[in-house]
């Protein structure tokens, strides 16, 4: 098995990686290069999780072939055991290599280029190609240039704290600087910048990710909370529209200024082949494109304007799409749990689902998956799963939060991960020593890694599944996992004293990992001081989680978050039960719409159906059409605008009027997904079907 783990975990994690971005991100629209970026940003980070374990396994093997040899080596930053004349008593008398073993000379070139690759992109790439993503520049230069602008002083900031360090070690009379010594301090500077973020993300994973298992069992605590999230959504979702409205007005101005022989019209067709084909076709129609722009005064945007514009509808589209998407996501969900619910009281111990499902179930999840098994997984087995998950995890936190406030100590060894490691070092047990590792650090990364993913400053940076994050977003997640994993990885060899910094232990190898990043005594107060004491803060930021004291500052300033049954809540969770109402009593005019259509279908057959369809079909559509957009300005009047008191009237009569007039407001009624029209360069569109885009008039 030589290095034959260390390449089935790359592979293995490789495909983690891509599963989790084709997740979140949108391989068919978004740009290759933020694709590959992105992936090489987690892929490296992942890599970092999963081979520690066998580092740690190789390491003690490499210890025990030493105490039977009688030598010990030093730390040295190859990590190739150099053999000295001290000699220890043996404690074995044959050493049993591990599975997982892996040849000298191999981890620490693996390292090497995990570590430096990752620290370029965090550093330097992943931030220029941000910048370079969400730039409105209309070509390769222009946005070069932006991207360079905007991170000037994001490296003069990094280039100050390296400063720093580097006058600290020059002025010491003790310390020689030298390339190694200048390669530590710079390994040092962002460890700190690192470490201070992951206490922070750490202090609050440790204590939301078992909190929300506990409430997972309770099925009127999610329901509460989804009528929450449907509430501020709605919010969310209006206020998208209405910007999108806004920068489209400003692009129909510019596209009706700016004509064809117009030097700048190259840059207003890159901006409306970025607008939804529903406001191309708006802005298409009525346009002079011979009209000469010399032969009437007018004011025209410069070229700075259109840039600025350019980056407005790629940031109004892109939310614009999410917060649909995520509409319908979280409009099934409610519908669902509310269908818990209402099964818990079943007799027959069938669950009933009000609606079906868009997406049509497997024939082997409908074989398998029966309604009789849904009912006992989601009425009966799944909320106990819930509670004994979430006490696992709460112990886990437990040991976690005494080892971080007492790794320090070597004599007794109080970290509990420490004891466990050393107990089973003792026997040369490499199995648990490589599972309690793994189990170890992977609980550390996913209680940094899903904060990263729950964090959302604004619309700036923003996480969102089902395809929906933008490349800006993507990229700065690549960013923060770069450089939360090598102090997370240090921590974790901290806590089970793999650290010879901390151990004490001279006479022991150290792993691979931590000859790379070579000995912190060149930053005394660095490697004594704030690596020992710092992680302690954990226990405040714990404490603070559990009272959530920062929701309750949130909804001080404004921020509106979920509290339970607090009243700062209640007013959301009543808005949101109601609208999901609305939006179950629309679902339920479709669905009988449809069955009578299919009755008359089977009734009176296909040919008669289809000729009194012809027959009517421009009646329906532009009653359909008038139907639909007065309902939605009913129900989006308290998020947007006021309407007028004729409009009320006509809604009031409409709501007596069929059922089948309310066949709208469905996913494929998203403009952004329409394929009624297309652009063409110059002013001019295709229409391939009649969109009801003047529906106002």
């Amino acid at each position: 098995m030589s290095g034959a783990a260390l390449g089935i975990e790359i592979v293995v994690v490789f495909f983690l990686a891509l599963i989790i971005l084709h997740r979140y991100g949108d391989f068919k629209k978004q740009h290759k290069l933020v694709i590959v970026a992105t992936l090489l940003a987690w892929h490296l980070c992942f890599l970092m999780v999963f081979i520690l374990p066998l580092d740690v396994t190789t390491t003690i093997y490499n210890r025990c072939k030493l105490d039977i040899n009688g030598s010990y080596t030093p730390p040295t930053n190859s990590g190739s055991p150099q053999h000295q004349g001290s000699i220890s008593p043996p404690r074995k008398q044959e050493c049993f290599k591990p599975w997982s073993y892996i040849p000298d000379g191999i981890m620490p070139i693996f390292w090497r280029v995990v570590y430096w690759t990752s620290q370029f992109l965090t550093w330097i790439l992943l931030p220029f190609m941000q910048s370079y993503a969400r730039s409105g520049g209309f070509s390769i230069t222009g946005k070069i240039k932006t991207a360079l602008i905007e991170n000037a002083i994001y490296y003069g900031t990094y280039l100050l704290i390296f400063g720093a360090f580097l006058i600290y070690v020059a002025i010491n009379p003790k310390i020689n600087l030298q390339w190694n010594q200048l390669q530590t301090i710079g390994i040092a500077a962002a460890n700190t910048w690192g470490l201070f973020l992951l206490v922070l993300l750490l202090g609050y994973g440790l204590v939301e990710i078992p909190r929300s298992y506990w409430n997972g069992a309770k099925k009127g605590f999610l329901l509460m909370k989804t009528y929450f999230k449907v509430a501020k959504l709605m919010t969310e979702k209006a206020d998208a529209e209405e910007n999108l409205e806004d920068i489209m007005e400003e692009v129909r101005k510019v596209n009706e200024s700016i004509k064809y022989n117009h030097p700048l019209r190259k840059c207003v067709d890159t901006i409306l082949k970025k607008c939804p084909t529903e406001y191309q076709e708006r802005m298409g129609r009525n346009m002079d494109d011979y009209e000469d722009f010399e032969e009437r005064p007018n004011t025209y945007p410069t070229e700075k304007t259109l840039v600025k514009l350019h980056k407005q509808v790629i940031y109004s589209v892109q939310r614009h799409r999410r917060t649909q998407v995520q509409w319908q996501i979280l409009l099934e969900q409610a519908f669902y749990l509310e269908d818990v619910a209402k099964n818990e009281t079943s007799a027959s111990r069938q669950f009933v689902h009000t609606f079906q499902p868009q997406e049509p179930e497997s024939k082997i999840t409908q074989y398998f998956y029966t309604p009789a098994i849904e009912w006992y997984w989601e009425c009966l087995l799944r909320p106990w799963f819930h509670r004994i998950l979430a006490i696992i995890l709460a112990t886990f936190s437990i040991i976690v939060v005494w080892s971080e406030c007492t790794f320090f100590s070597t004599r007794p060894v109080l970290s509990l991960f420490a004891v466990f490691i050393q107990l089973a070092e003792k026997n040369y047990n490499y199995f648990y020593i490589e599972m309690a590792c793994f189990f170890t650090i992977f609980f550390l990364s996913i209680c940094v890694y899903s904060t990263v993913f729950r964090i959302r400053v604004f619309n700036y940076y923003y996480l969102a599944s089902h395809h929906q994050t933008d490349a800006y977003s993507l990229l700065f997640s690549g960013m923060l996992f770069c450089r939360l994993t090598p102090p997370l990885c240090l921590n974790f060899l901290g806590l089970t004293h793999m650290d010879s910094s901390i151990s004490k232990r001279t006479t022991d190898q150290p792993t691979a990992y931590t000859s790379i990043m070579g000995s912190m005594k060149v930053l005394s107060f660095i490697a004594d001081g704030f690596y020992i004491y710092y992680p302690m803060l954990v226990v405040i930021l714990c404490i603070a989680t559990y009272f959530s004291l920062g929701t309750r500052c949130l909804n001080l300033l404004g921020f509106q978050q979920f509290m339970g049954d607090s009243e700062m809540t209640s007013d959301l969770i009543d808005e949101g039960k109601e609208l999901i109402r609305r939006e179950k009593r629309k679902r339920q005019r479709q669905e009988d719409g449809e069955n009578r259509r299919r009755e008359w279908k089977e009734r009176y057959g296909n040919n008669r159906e289809d000729s009194a369809r012809n027959r009517n079909v421009q009646a329906e559509q532009k009653e359909s059409s008038f139907t639909e957009t007065n309902t939605n300005r009913s129900v989006s009047s308290k998020y947007t605008r006021a309407n007028g008191r004729n409009e009320r009237d006509r809604v009031e009569l409409l709501q007596d009027a069929e059922p089948m007039d309310f066949n709208a407001d469905s996913v494929n009624d998203d403009p952004l997904d329409s394929e009624s029209g297309r652009y063409q360069p110059g002013g001019r569109y295709l229409s391939m079907s009649r969109s009801r885009i003047f529906d106002d008039v």
